[in-house]
């Protein structure tokens, strides 16, 4: 007895991430790469002010671990309004959300 396989190819529907109005929400092919690329953009950007944003918190750590170690403070009060004063200026109210939360990332563990 001889049986025959036939082969079954299944496909499936694109799924949300093959279509460029899921993925973007964008209505044409040509938005969709603009924004596809844009996006590729800003998470570089994303890791930059990450990496940034790590080497701040370095540097702070050294000035802490100087001004303890001379019998200071850990945490320098008008240096942070400075801080707060300058982000707010540069990116307004939201500024000063950005920099309390740098400022509460740069100052380590009690």
């Amino acid at each position: 007895m001889t049986t025959t396989t036939t082969a079954v190819t299944a496909t499936t529907d694109a799924t949300a991430s093959d279509r460029p109005a899921e993925r973007t929400g964008a209505r044409t092919p040509e938005a969709a790469e603009l924004i596809g690329g844009a996006r590729e953009r800003i998470d570089a950007l994303d890791d930059r002010i990450i990496g940034l944003v790590q080497e701040r918190i370095a540097v702070s750590a050294v000035i802490q671990e100087a001004r303890i170690s001379s019998g200071g403070r850990r945490v320098n009060l008008s240096r942070e309004m400075e801080i707060l004063s300058h982000y707010r200026d540069a990116l307004g109210p939201p500024g000063t959300s950005l920099a309390m939360t740098l400022l509460e990332l740069s100052r380590g563990r009690a």
